[in-house]
């Protein structure tokens, strides 16, 4: 089964260029900050800081996509192939019985997921992990993960990336995973930018800070384990700890997955890999 991608993106002026950016070899299970260690930063409201901050995250934004467009497309292959198979391969991936999980867009220069959703879609039903994907439903940072059950279920949205429609063939509301009776074991995020302390950085609309916020206040309100948030990274987006700077509403992931393995940060991702 294939999932075809399409996006329209626009261009912007670069800043810095990418030597302003020291980035690290990371080995498979390495860690070397806790959550903990990252969210100890002290945050301020001061506009003019905030100011700073949203600065330096849209010169870091060009950095990165420049380095992703002049990634050589057969690197870019063999580590879209290696990362999938990893998560696909990976303990914590076979046993979670429900997921989140972002549909790639080639255009966006995400790691490729077109492997892993076909073969959550492919299982048969009674093994069939419960999938939810993204539909983002305005420009407010309101996106929704809704349940699906095959490609068919996939529309392009006016931006042309594909996402759930509203609606199943019969006409009934998709469930959205904020309103289901279960909870989800896994989260697997896309992203701009990542360091090994759990940082992440994304394009800017704070779709997925919003959704990660609204989900973890879900789960502890309704006493579930919190799921896992696991980050798909080709090795160009892996940045120096401290390159990312944070704002209260930056939501630090769980583990990296890049093409040399699973970097672990936070102590429950530790344990998947030990």
């Amino acid at each position: 089964m294939t999932i075809p991608w399409a996006v329209s993106l626009s261009t912007s002026r670069f800043f810095p260029t990418s030597s302003a950016i020291l980035r690290r070899q990371t080995s498979p299970c390495s860690a070397t900050a806790t959550m903990s260690t990252a969210g100890e930063q002290n945050f301020t409201s001061d506009p003019a800081h905030l100011d700073t901050i949203f600065k330096q995250k849209k010169a870091l934004r060009l950095v990165v996509k420049r380095d992703l467009k002049s990634m050589d497309p057969t690197l870019r292959s063999e580590e879209d192939e290696a990362i999938q198979r990893i998560v696909m391969e990976a303990p914590w991936f076979k046993a979670c019985k429900g997921l989140c999980a972002y549909i790639s867009c080639s255009a966006l220069r995400e790691v490729d997921t077109s492997r892993i959703l076909s073969h959550i879609l492919s299982s048969h039903s009674e093994m069939r992990k419960k999938l939810f994907v993204p539909r983002v439903e305005d420009r407010n940072r309101n996106m929704r993960m809704l349940n699906i059950s095959s490609t068919e279920d996939l529309i392009a949205n006016s931006m042309n990336i594909l996402e759930p429609a509203s609606l199943d063939a019969d006409g009934n509301e998709r469930e959205d995973v904020l309103f289901a009776n279960e909870p989800v074991d896994l989260l697997i995020l896309p992203g701009l930018a990542f360091d090994k302390a759990g940082r992440r950085l994304g394009r800017g609309g704070g779709y997925y800070d919003t959704f990660l916020s609204r989900y973890q206040e879900l789960a502890e309100k309704r006493n579930w384990k919190q799921p896992l948030k696991i980050a798909l990274s080709y090795s160009v987006q892996i940045v120096d700890e401290g390159t990312i700077p944070l704002t209260p509403n930056d939501v630090l992931v769980d583990a990296l997955v890049s093409p040399s393995g699973v970097i672990a940060i936070s102590p429950a991702a530790l344990e998947i890999c030990q």
